[in-house]
């Protein structure tokens, strides 16, 4: 299977839990040592997907579908997914920024899209640390078959 995509963000890894709900399915995978990522997903997906506790899943997330955070670690949020890492670069546009962040073990980069203006409000700059916060809606998970 060769496949491209236009979510900035591709994670792969097995299925850490399964824990079905009345109409969609929580999915935990682990996607590198001390890092999960959760996705939600219909049970007839899950179903015709075959995802069991595992399998090798791949997840996307679209950049525009993250949300950045400095500083109170402790803040409550409804998402799921927070991953904590430092800003590893940045692409500043006349409206949007694309601030990439390195996540702990220095596996894996997250690219979330703001504004320009976020950028200057949470004075992001190289090296700082950041949070990005994204749902486990906003995740679509792909099965090889």
């Amino acid at each position: 299977l060769h496949m491209k995509s236009s979510a900035r963000n591709q994670f792969a890894g097995p299925v850490e839990t399964i824990r079905p709900g009345a109409v969609e399915s929580e999915v935990t995978l682990r996607i590198g040592p001390g890092l999960t990522l959760t996705a939600i997903v219909t049970h007839e997906s899950a179903q015709s997907m075959g995802l069991a506790e595992g399998r090798d899943v791949m997840a996307f997330v679209k950049a525009s579908s993250i949300v950045l955070m400095v500083a109170d670690e402790g803040a409550r949020v409804s998402a799921r997914n927070r991953f904590h890492g430092q800003v590893h670069a940045m692409h500043m546009g006349p409206v949007n920024a694309e601030v990439t962040l390195a996540l702990p073990g220095g596996q894996h980069l997250l690219t979330a899209v703001i504004t320009r203006e976020s950028v200057d409000r949470l004075r992001l700059a190289l090296g700082q640390p950041a949070t990005a916060v994204f749902k486990a809606s906003s995740v679509f998970l792909v099965v090889n078959d």
